[in-house]
């Protein structure tokens, strides 16, 4: 089960540190190394998302708008809005989530190994988290 405090580690160089689990909202830092790939275009059906570029430059791709947001920049994601982002140099930044649903549990599962992690489940992992995040064909 995720706990504040927790860190998680992606294969494309993210590392992501949950501070604050709450049902209203999920507060994480995220370090990419910029090297990683942008993630395939995805939205949440009912959650929008807050991010705050503390160290770094971050690309995006938000509502089929394409933008670079730098250090001490903040940018929104509505609910129900495909987007992708990666970091183009090393990057940190402050990452919220509202509501919080299960989005800790999410991350959690999607970089673990365990037998419910989503190397293991496949598709029936997506499955089991569409409230939270549903690629975009």
């Amino acid at each position: 089960m995720a706990q504040e405090g927790q860190e998680i580690h992606s294969p494309g160089g993210m590392t992501l540190r949950l501070v604050q689990i709450q049902p209203e909202h999920l507060v994480m830092e995220a370090a990419y190394s910029g090297e990683g790939p942008m993630p395939p275009e995805h939205l949440h059906p009912s959650q929008a998302e807050t991010f705050t570029i503390v160290d770094g430059r971050m690309r995006t791709i938000v509502g089929g708008e394409e933008r670079v947001y730098e250090t001490g920049e903040t940018f929104e994601v509505p609910a129900g809005t495909p987007h992708q982002m990666a970091a183009e140099v090393p990057t940190r930044m402050r990452w919220e989530v509202r509501p919080a649903m299960r989005t800790a549990e999410f991350f959690e599962r999607l970089f673990g190994d365990g037998p419910d992690s989503a190397q293991a489940m496949g598709e029936e992992f997506f499955a089991e988290f569409t409230e939270e995040f549903r690629l975009q064909a």
